[in-house]
């Protein structure tokens, strides 16, 4: 499969120094779909992206609604247990599943959208039942 890239959100749909999740559904190789929660966090013109999903049980990182980055807003953690993960690297600094790290996403800013590579989405079909 080529590498084809899905936009997510604009850019400025994240504010800077914060942390946005989606939920999304991915088409597997044997075609089957699978739910596909990720949280983009934004620095500057930076993105990072991972799986909403926290190494220790498997919980989604916003235990408490839309709530990704600790008290001091510089680590990703996990609403269950605590954990902290580092920005830029989702490795676990803090919690349960110290040393461990969270599964990355591919994404890149293009043309002021943030766009996911490396997967094929699920794409919401129009009226006619033609994929958008």
């Amino acid at each position: 499969m080529a590498d084809v890239a899905y936009v997510i959100c604009a850019l400025d749909d994240i504010q800077n120094q914060r942390a946005r999740g989606f939920d999304l559904a991915v088409v597997g190789e044997d075609g089957a779909q699978t739910n596909f929660p990720i949280v983009v966090v934004r620095w500057g013109k930076q993105v990072f992206g991972y799986l909403n999903n926290c190494p220790h049980h498997g919980n989604r990182l916003d235990w408490e609604r839309a709530q990704f980055l600790d008290p001091t807003g510089l680590r990703l953690m996990c609403g269950k247990h605590g954990a902290l993960f580092e920005l830029g690297t989702g490795r676990c600094s803090s919690g349960p599943c110290k040393g461990e790290s969270l599964r990355p996403v591919e994404l890149e800013v293009m043309d002021g959208d943030v766009c996911i590579t490396g997967v094929r989405l699920v794409e919401e079909e129009d009226e006619s039942g033609v994929e958008a």
